[in-house]
């Protein structure tokens, strides 16, 4: 069984987290799978969107607690290499040129609060939960969780959601900017799938700095941003999807971005 499904779809690939009987929890398996998909997905020129979901009840259950029993296992050296290891396909997911929605399907808790976090979008299923989990076993938040959640949520109730290992439902999600939609369950995946389509099928270096200038936005002076905003535009007025865009509507019909 794999750890991590992959398919494509309309140029969009799909990344199915597949060990339900953990709740998908991070395991080995399931992180050196997810590695290698993300970097197959990244490379292939076909593929312009990425989507994030899992099997089972769960979207991911966070970290393999069974793995960190062994004292060996919560010594110094050995936590910093794994969190090394984390830190690489997590800066592809956010550093990537490739926009990424998570299809929430059910409990995304701990880690798998912050592996959501780390998409550009988030749709999540009336069946959804979002947790931090966190304060439950005194781990410190990961995954850039204390950076991505105050960004969508606000200080105050990320705060919460942390210390008071607050839980919000799909439909709270939603409410308060944890996620962009909510689904019936059956509808997550046909949702999901029409906005990585619309992405897909739209000007992929316009998408690719978009996200690129957003996810430093809160970092940058108004002069650092100007400046980054200068550059990024100067790649998409430069690119064949811009002319193409331009062309189509001047001659009023739809663009064709795909290839370009």
């Amino acid at each position: 069984m794999e750890s991590v499904k992959y398919h494509e779809v309309d140029h969009v690939a799909v990344l199915t987290l597949n060990e339900p009987d953990s709740m998908n929890a991070l395991s080995p398996t399931v992180l050196e799978s997810m590695n290698d998909h993300l970097g197959k997905a990244l490379n292939d020129l076909s593929v312009r969107a990425i989507v994030l979901t899992g099997t089972g009840k769960a979207f991911c259950a966070g970290g393999d607690v069974r793995l960190m029993q062994n004292p060996e296992s919560r010594k110094a050296p050995t936590i910093h290499s794994r969190m090394e290891k984390h830190h690489n396909w997590a800066r592809t997911l956010v550093n990537g040129n490739k926009p990424v929605i998570a299809a929430v399907n059910g409990a995304a808790v701990g880690a798998g609060l912050g592996l959501a976090l780390l998409a550009d979008l988030i749709f999540a299923s009336r069946d959804a939960y979002f947790m931090s989990g966190f304060s439950k076993i005194g781990a410190l938040p990961d995954l850039r969780t204390l950076q991505s959640l105050p960004w969508a949520i606000g200080s105050l109730r990320a705060k919460e959601m942390i210390m008071l290992n607050r839980r919000y439902t799909g439909e709270e999600a939603a409410a308060i900017g944890l996620a962009n939609r909510c689904c019936e369950p059956e509808k997550l995946m046909e949702e999901t799938l029409a906005a990585a389509r619309q992405i897909a099928a739209g000007p992929a270096p316009m998408m690719a700095m978009t996200k690129k200038l957003m996810n430093r936005a809160f970092e940058s002076s108004v002069e650092a941003f100007f400046e980054r905003e200068a550059l990024g535009q100067t790649v998409t007025f430069g690119s064949d999807a811009f002319a193409e865009g331009v062309d189509a509507f001047l001659n009023k019909r739809k663009a064709d971005f795909v290839g370009k």
